[in-house]
């Protein structure tokens, strides 16, 4: 064993126990209690890729039980259990499909650990924008390209770990350049920025570390907010030339 697989072992031992913090639960929660401030009914919101619908549940336990609770969600045995738990529960293709609901019904939309393993995100920005109003937020949540330890990897000439060749990450994302990408042309504006997890450090470490430098955190976190702009995000991609065939809706 190289003395560069001995140190990313060793690492990988140290961070055990403190995963659950790249999910950034309370940053999505905080957030979307704020968006819910002065609808004057229960705030509208969607989780797409929501697993089991714990930043869902999170979310309504701190609004007191009066969310309206949306999600889509692939895999059955995730579905039961949100179901079973008053999410509703839809199924879509979120890089093909249209969402599932009318123009500007949702207060807001949450992507936690999901845009990484996507590829066609000009529609899915597009999809979102449509379904939220003026002033309705996209609450993002990804694995930080730019995280110290990766800095560090590549820095030893290693494969950032955010970023495995063999591994379910199709895209590798920094607060800057999310943040350019999402505020192309003017349909969305970052309203703030958070991270959270700091491998290989302790919880306790984690967390201060994560608040005091957020864009060397494991993950980032942005929300987004739905500008006043008309039209869709799909007029980005088609006022660019790319080499990559992106999807730009169905043809009819």
């Amino acid at each position: 064993m190289s003395w560069k697989e001995s140190l990313y072992r060793k690492a990988v031992a140290l961070k055990s126990g403190t995963e659950h913090l790249v999910y950034g639960r309370p940053i999505l929660r905080e957030w979307a209690v704020g968006r819910s401030r002065n609808l004057g009914r229960p705030l509208r919101i969607l989780d797409v890729g929501c697993g089991q619908g714990d930043d869902l549940l999170s979310i309504r336990e701190a609004l007191g039980g009066t969310a309206e609770l949306y999600a889509l969600e692939s895999y059955p045995p995730y579905r039961a259990i949100c179901e079973s738990k008053g999410i509703e529960v839809r199924d879509a293709d979120v890089e093909r499909d249209r969402l599932p609901f009318d123009d500007g019904f949702l207060d807001a939309v949450l992507m936690n650990q999901v845009l990484e393993h996507t590829k066609d995100l000009f529609w899915i920005f597009s999809e979102v924008g449509r379904v939220l109003p003026a002033g309705g937020v996209f609450l993002v949540g990804v694995p930080n390209l730019a995280a110290w330890h990766d800095r560090a990897m590549l820095a030893a000439g290693m494969q950032p770990s955010g970023m495995k060749v063999l591994g379910p990450h199709v895209r590798g994302f920094t607060v800057p350049g999310l943040r350019a990408f999402a505020e192309a042309d003017g349909y969305f504006r970052v309203t703030a920025v958070r991270g959270s997890g700091f491998y290989p450090f302790p919880a306790f470490l984690a967390i201060r570390l994560a608040r005091w430098f957020p864009t060397l955190a494991t993950g980032i976190f942005l929300r987004i907010e739905r500008t006043q702009k008309p039209g869709t995000f799909l007029d980005v991609l088609r006022s660019r030339m790319y080499e990559t065939a992106y999807y730009q809706g169905p043809a009819s």
